[in-house]
């Protein structure tokens, strides 16, 4: 346990007392293996390593959320909706579990107040947030068990969050929907992508989304993927009654 010594001795935030403290806040009960904690919340970045040479960071326990999440919110979807066969309810599980509503959930909770890294949170990516909630989900599985996790599951995801109606009229994708409106509308579709060469520090994509041999939307972003997922939302504001009434 001498690596767990490691960082408590050399993090403000544990030096101070703050990091178990907030925790409990955010649980409702005292932890009761604080090393997976310690885990839960250790970036990748501190090159921290046990006795036997494995890396200590949170990236393992993300595993272990995303399935217990996974688990606990099909658990409720099965309950709740009677009528709902496997593709309606696998679609509205990956809305409760999509990145972006995790990092919400992450971000709600304050979780990258907790982290310990030699990057600067400012540094971080969006993703960062999500991936700290799926880790926490996943130290308390194995801290508590089933029970204590599917409780605080359905405290701070399904009670707060989970609207059955409304996650049905909940978009996950706009390029997914975009593509399978193409494809049943028999439309051609391109997405041009090609690196911006602006001013910026990061380097930026821009897309121009066209459907049928005609540019829709442009958009442009960090990655190719932002890119194209933003000028694909445009693109469905665009068409939005034709595809509300394909589907």
């Amino acid at each position: 346990m001498s690596f767990i010594r490691n960082i408590l001795k050399n993090s403000r935030a544990h030096k101070d007392g703050n990091f178990f403290l907030l925790l409990n806040d955010i649980l409702g009960y005292k932890v009761k293996n604080k090393s997976l904690y310690i885990k839960a919340f250790t970036h990748r970045s501190m090159n921290i390593k046990d006795k036997d040479g494995n890396a200590i960071n949170y990236e393992r326990l993300e595993f272990v959320g995303d399935a217990m999440l996974g688990a606990v919110i099909a658990s409720y979807l099965f309950e709740e909706v009677p009528h709902g066969d496997e593709g309606y309810l696998t679609k509205m599980r990956s809305k409760i579990v999509s990145r972006e509503h995790l990092n919400e959930l992450g971000k709600e909770l304050n979780l990258i107040e907790l982290v310990e890294s030699k990057i600067p949170k400012a540094n971080f990516g969006n993703n960062i947030h999500g991936n700290l909630f799926e880790a926490l989900v996943g130290a308390i599985y194995l801290d508590k068990g089933y029970k204590y996790c599917e409780q605080f599951i359905h405290k701070r995801v399904i009670k707060p969050h989970v609207d059955i109606e409304t996650l049905e009229g909940r978009v996950i994708s706009y390029k997914s929907l975009l593509i399978e409106w193409c494809q049943k509308e028999k439309k051609t579709f391109d997405y041009n992508v090609y690196e911006d060469t602006g001013n910026d520090d990061l380097k930026h994509f821009s897309v121009k989304l066209s459907i049928d041999e005609k540019v829709i939307s442009k958009a442009r972003a960090t990655s190719k993927k932002k890119a194209e997922e933003k000028a694909s939302k445009r693109a469905f504001f665009a068409f939005q009654k034709e595809i509300s009434r394909a589907f």
